[in-house]
């Protein structure tokens, strides 16, 4: 199991970026949880199969349709047992 902290820059927010992360997330069967920032950017941990983590990662780079994503930083984390679902906070 990986576990993943992410900080996305860019036109991130009012493009339906956290919705349609959860949606490729819950594909996946991963776990974790997406937020905006008050800087503008957005912020994810994403938890599960590593495999499916880097698809999730590499989706989060581009984005959806009307985003512009600039930069994606993630970090290892240590893992979150109380996560059970992926959820917008």
């Amino acid at each position: 199991m990986q576990s993943v902290f992410a900080t996305v820059s860019g036109l991130v927010q009012g493009v339906s970026y956290r919705a349609s992360l959860r949606q490729q997330a819950r594909r996946r069967g991963l776990t974790g949880w997406v937020r905006n920032r008050s800087d503008g950017r957005v912020e994810f941990h994403l938890q599960g199969d590593p495999e499916a983590v880097a698809e999730v990662i590499a989706w989060a780079r581009a984005g959806p349709r009307h985003a512009r994503v600039d930069d994606v930083v993630c970090q290892t984390i240590e893992r979150d047992p109380s996560l059970a679902d992926f959820e917008i906070r």
